[in-house]
């Protein structure tokens, strides 16, 4: 069954190979996206191909609508973006990916049915298909090569779509078998520096000590710790310490 997260319909537009539309099912799934429509596919339905190519997101082809035409596709859609590579003439607003994802997660939180469409891999759809959608979706593609392929386009609306829908992390950094390190115990890193350096006679000349010192407290505030570096840390030293009363 599909899951129960709002989301857009993604359609496709007289598909030509079974592998393409399968790989659009990976992407799609691989983003939590499961309403997949497909219009008039070119080698029939279901296609093996397609099945062999989805993998893991065979689901999304058994759950598949399948439409004969065009217009029956969008029969129950209230706002439809259309993705195309090229300039079509019409006078109509032209989003990029994350304006178009923002836009239908908007709509779709307000409760309208968006759809998605993808043209065919060779040529796209015609301009008669492109007419009736609301808004175009334009990607910002390198000019002298403009084509995407099914399964990348899809890929890309199904990751803006995850941004826009706030399930993506922007920055992370995952901790091994450890804690950050909270002030006390930086502060007390600082103080076994400070000590050890103070008895190298680090310190020198004598009026430039107190900002030696803020210099160096102000590096470790600086510094992202965890309780492993803190450790580690005056391991290092303590071992400095001890090399040197040996060498003594």
């Amino acid at each position: 069954m599909p899951t129960d997260q709002p989301q857009p319909s993604f359609v496709l537009v007289r598909p030509q190979m079974g592998e393409n539309i399968g790989a659009a099912a990976r992407a799609m799934w691989n983003f939590g996206l499961d309403r997949m429509r497909i219009v008039a596919p070119r080698d029939g339905w279901p296609n093996e191909k397609a099945v062999v190519m989805a993998s893991g997101a065979g689901r999304l082809l058994d759950e598949a609508q399948i439409f004969d035409s065009f217009p029956e596709a969008l029969a129950d859609c209230t706002y439809v973006l259309a993705t195309t590579a090229r300039p079509r003439g019409l006078t109509k607003p032209v989003f990029s990916p994350e304006r178009a994802m923002q836009e239908a997660a908007r709509r779709i939180g307000e409760g309208e049915k968006v759809a998605v469409l993808f043209g065919p891999e060779r040529a796209g759809m015609e301009n008669e298909e492109i007419a009736r959608a609301n808004a175009i979706i334009s990607v910002p593609v390198n000019p002298e090569f403009a084509s995407l392929n099914l399964a990348q386009c899809t890929l890309l609306m199904s990751y803006e779509w995850m941004r826009q829908s706030g399930a993506v992390t922007h920055e992370t950094t995952p901790l091994g078998k450890t804690d950050w390190a909270e002030g006390h115990e930086i502060a007390a890193l600082g103080d076994h520096f400070e000590e050890r350096l103070e008895q190298a006679g680090f310190f020198f000349p004598e009026h430039k000590a107190a900002s030696m010192k803020m210099n160096l407290r102000n590096l470790w505030s600086r510094m992202p710790l965890t309780q492993v570096d803190v450790r580690m840390l005056h391991g290092i030293m303590r071992q400095m310490v001890r090399w040197k009363e040996r060498g003594d």
